[in-house]
């Protein structure tokens, strides 16, 4: 299931006449539920390959939630942590971690982090954050 909708994925982002029989395997009612079901179709594919799926579905959501404007805005940032992991912040205060092994983890975008931060007169960007994984809880493929 998830290698297909990597291969879906693709076929639309390469070449969308070509892929009218796709339908997002995530495609639902708003952002948080297809947020949902990207995770568990995450979890479904190999550790090495759930870097690349995840930041597919994240940006399926995005071209979804933004071609519907009845839908609620949804949208997410993100950045690398300094362990060599993936970090996927959105909604409200929580953040997705993709481990160097590729496993996956739920933090709260503040706590479960030491955040580092690059204040200028004008901006305030993250600089570097890292992953206080047993704060964390970690998802797992049932």
């Amino acid at each position: 299931m998830a290698d297909d909708a990597i291969t879906c994925i693709a076929a639309v982002a390469e070449l969308p006449s070509r892929a009218t029989h796709c339908q997002s395997p995530i495609l639902a009612a708003s952002g948080e539920e297809m947020f949902s079901k990207a995770i568990a179709l995450t979890l479904e594919a190999s550790p090495d390959r759930r870097v690349e799926l995840f930041e597919r579905l994240l940006q399926d959501i995005v071209n979804i939630v933004s071609a519907n404007p009845e839908m609620r805005p949804w949208q997410y940032k993100q950045y690398a942590g300094s362990d060599g992991s993936r970090i996927f912040s959105g909604g409200v205060g929580l953040s997705l971690v993709v481990d160097p092994e590729g496993r996956l983890w739920r933090g709260r975008t503040y706590e479960d982090f030491e955040t580092k931060y690059k204040v200028s007169s004008t901006s305030c960007e993250v600089e570097s954050m890292t992953p206080k994984y047993r704060q964390m809880r970690e998802y797992e493929h049932l």
